[in-house]
């Protein structure tokens, strides 16, 4: 092979700075290469990203609401209702009409649901740890600190 087809090898391979310069690409790939970690790490659980995500809402604080789970973890109602139906089909959660209101749907782990959040978030926390690897411990707590800056911004 001629040095020049090695050149151009080298150049076309991979994207390159015009896109590895930019934000939205480093996010997307980023997420992508975490999300791959992640649902490898969850398989044996059953769970998806978003599922562990609800039991984590859900198992923090007094039981919540349908509508309050939602809120918190940022979701539509309809939304909420099938992650809810998809995770009391697993076992995990339970429903039952609030004791105040009878309006309203209290969603709670059951013993299951906790045992499960346990071990997948240990899972989920070694998926984050491989994927967070190549970056000293003062560079992952920057990174976190600057993307939470950036999603808590009110009006963004």
């Amino acid at each position: 092979m001629s040095s020049a087809a090695t050149d151009d090898q080298h150049t076309t391979a991979g994207p390159g700075p015009a896109l590895t310069g930019r934000l939205g690409y480093l996010l997307k790939h980023a997420r992508l290469r975490l999300g791959e970690l992640s649902a490898a790490a969850l398989a044996p659980y059953g769970l998806d990203g978003r599922e562990l995500a609800a039991l984590l809402v859900l198992a923090s604080g007094e039981p919540a609401s349908q509508q309050e789970a939602a809120r918190r973890l940022d979701v539509d109602r309809t939304t909420m209702v099938a992650l809810v139906d998809a995770l009391e089909g697993k076992g995990l959660v339970a429903r039952h009409p609030h004791a105040r209101d009878r309006r309203k749907n209290v969603v709670e782990l059951t013993p299951a649901g906790r045992a499960t959040l346990q071990e997948a978030t240990q899972a989920s926390d070694d998926a984050e740890r491989r994927f967070l690897a190549p970056l000293t411990g003062p560079a992952i707590q920057q990174l976190k600190d600057a993307l939470y800056t950036l999603v808590t911004q009110p009006g963004l």
